[in-house]
């Protein structure tokens, strides 16, 4: 019996993994050179909290972090392309999840976050 516990547990660990990392449906992962490609006419959305915000961030980031989204969502243009950063791609991937859930169809998650970017910032 303890056996089929154990088994149960690793089950819901593994498909929580699995949804954590597995890419979200209709958002495309772009690497730096394809989001700075991308950046003109488009929303760039950093989600990360606002102190690491204020240490840098790409030119033209408008700041909305993950945290505030949900009550912040009407400030973000649902006709324009929405490209979104963090600090390593995860707390983007889950800003794209919830943005996709509320109509929001064209968005782009910056694979690496800020740390994979290599071009210009600004505090």
């Amino acid at each position: 019996m303890e056996i089929v516990f154990y088994i149960i547990v690793a089950f819901f660990v593994i498909w929580g993994l699995v949804r954590q990392f597995a890419p979200v449906k209709g958002v495309r992962n772009l690497s730096a050179k394809q989001f700075q490609d991308e950046s003109r006419g488009s929303q760039i959305i950093d989600v990360r909290e606002v102190h690491e915000y204020k240490r840098g961030h790409i030119p033209g980031a408008v700041n909305i972090p993950l945290s505030q989204l949900s009550r912040r969502i009407g400030e973000i243009p649902k006709n324009q392309q929405i490209l979104l950063y963090c600090q390593s791609g995860m707390r983007s991937k889950q800003a794209a999840k919830l943005l996709s859930r509320n109509g929001y169809t064209n968005l782009a998650n910056l694979k690496g976050g800020i740390s994979a970017w290599s071009g210009p910032t600004q505090q």
